[in-house]
């Protein structure tokens, strides 16, 4: 996200495709044309015209292939936002299934709200018609979405209470223990440690951000010690938090992915 903006529109710009990441903010693609295909954990999906792809917090993704007519809105809210704007069954709603395919008249009014010029709004304005938009993008994606399976309630569950125990969240979701990983792992096409880690990794940031020191972000996030963090840290990100937070490596991270030249504001 820009600055201090909660709500933004992007538009495809295939000089600034990022490899494989993922992020805090709940993400839409609207594919608008051309064809391509995303990776997402271990799973591949083709997309076309109005397929519609939700990234739920924390799940990783990346265009790995696309038509040279390829074109695609994202549209993306701050979780805090998203979760007022969704109300009390957002979790639910944003682990429903990454693709759905939109009846043509529902298509046809999210094309024309990406279309609205944002660059001379206020920022309110822009939060204001960025959230109908996601309203309206996940109800349509509420009527067309098949009855959900377990890796999909094991991913609501996590959004909802990272935390929980095993035991309680198969009870949660109404399954044996055993079932939880290999469902998850199915279904996301990601490990339910390495998606639950990452979670905690996002947390962990946003905590130090806040001004937590560095040990007490790490058992606010769900570690169970600054070394447990540390070693998470850097398996996923590939350096140390102290280097991460402590130099200009984040800033260089944050322009190499996301060039402020590809943002529609």
């Amino acid at each position: 996200m820009q600055g201090v903006r909660r709500a933004q529109i992007w538009r495809y710009s295939p000089q600034y495709r990022r490899p494989r990441h993922f992020h805090a903010e709940p993400e839409l693609n609207l594919i608008v044309a051309g064809t391509g295909r995303f990776g997402t954990g271990e799973t591949i999906l083709e997309v076309e015209p109005r397929d519609l792809l939700c990234w739920a917090p924390g799940c990783d993704h990346e265009l790995i292939e696309a038509s040279a007519d390829f074109d695609l809105y994202v549209i993306a809210l701050t979780p805090e936002l998203s979760e007022r704007v969704l109300g009390a069954g957002g979790a639910k709603i944003l682990s429903g299934p990454a693709r759905v395919r939109l009846p043509p008249p529902i298509f046809a009014r999210l094309l024309a709200a990406c279309h609205t010029p944002l660059a001379e709004l206020e920022a309110l304005v822009v939060e204001s018609l960025v959230a109908q938009l996601w309203r309206c993008a996940h109800g349509a994606r509420g009527t067309v979405m098949n009855e959900r399976s377990l890796g999909r309630r094991v991913l609501t569950s996590l959004l909802e209470e990272p935390d929980l125990p095993r035991d309680d969240r198969a009870r949660l979701v109404c399954a044996y223990p055993t079932e939880l990983s290999r469902h998850f792992r199915r279904d996301i096409g990601t490990t339910l440690t390495a998606y639950r880690t990452r979670l905690r990794l996002l947390r962990l940031i946003e905590r130090v951000d806040s001004g937590s020191n560095m040990l007490a972000a790490a058992l606010e996030a769900g570690f169970g010690s600054y070394s447990q963090c540390h070693r998470a840290f850097s398996r996923v990100f590939g350096c140390t938090p102290r280097r991460f937070f402590g130099s200009e490596l984040r800033r260089e991270m944050l322009e190499a992915f996301a060039p402020c030249a590809s943002l529609r504001q």
